[in-house]
């Protein structure tokens, strides 16, 4: 049996796709640029929150207003992160059945690293035993660089052979992959059951519990 099972966050265990699109068109509308929509945003996460603003400026990083962009989004997100956030419908029983059973849960994000550990010390209080966020600025690289699913491992003391991977998107594949690990797609998330096939997705749930099957 797998007993250590590391999740994405955005699209995986949280829904904050809401959030995450008030706080990007607050930074765009300051600096008076186009806004989005909900299902717009939605194609622009999953690789972190500068790549995030970089996808939704014109010319992306090269706008000269990339880095003042990026400074209000994250001022922003940083207050407003909780307003219409929620887990996923079933996720708070799965990681609970998890800690019953003995397994040691992870989180890895390309979100800033403050964001990931504030968000799952809120909604996952004591279900979460170790969550690591972007910080490329301390030497850890992000997904889909294998890095912050090592550095899981490292935190907890396990053997990354017990250990599966579960996310929403292409770059959990790729992460899972890089790290020579077993993925499990969800199809509740930001990515479509079809994009997901497209990018080597293979094994699937549609429901929280369903994950328990493949462990």
């Amino acid at each position: 049996m797998k007993n250590i099972i590391i999740f994405d966050l955005d699209g995986t265990l949280l829904n904050t796709l809401d959030d995450l699109t008030d706080s990007t068109n607050f930074a765009l509308k300051k600096f008076n640029f186009s806004t989005y929509t909900k299902k717009e945003i939605r194609n622009f996460v999953g690789n972190g929150v500068r790549k995030l603003i970089e996808r939704a400026l014109p010319d992306g990083s090269k706008n000269p207003y990339m880095e003042e962009v990026l400074k209000v989004f994250k001022e922003n997100y940083k207050q407003n992160m909780y307003n219409k956030t929620a887990p996923y419908s079933g996720i708070i029983e799965l990681l609970e059945n998890l800690k019953e059973k003995g397994c040691k849960i992870a989180v890895v994000s390309n979100k800033f690293d403050a964001a990931v550990k504030e968000l799952c010390q809120k909604y996952f209080p004591g279900l979460i035993d170790c969550a690591i966020g972007e910080n490329e600025a301390g030497g850890i690289k992000k997904k889909p660089a294998p890095d912050t699913v090592f550095k899981a491992i490292e935190e907890l003391g396990a053997d990354i052979s017990n250990s599966i991977y579960v996310g929403d998107s292409d770059v959990d594949i790729q992460t899972a992959k890089n790290a020579k690990i077993s993925c499990i797609s969800v199809t509740w998330g930001f990515r479509n059951k079809d994009f997901l096939i497209q990018n080597g997705a293979k094994i699937f749930v549609d429901k929280p519990e369903d994950i328990l099957k493949y462990l």
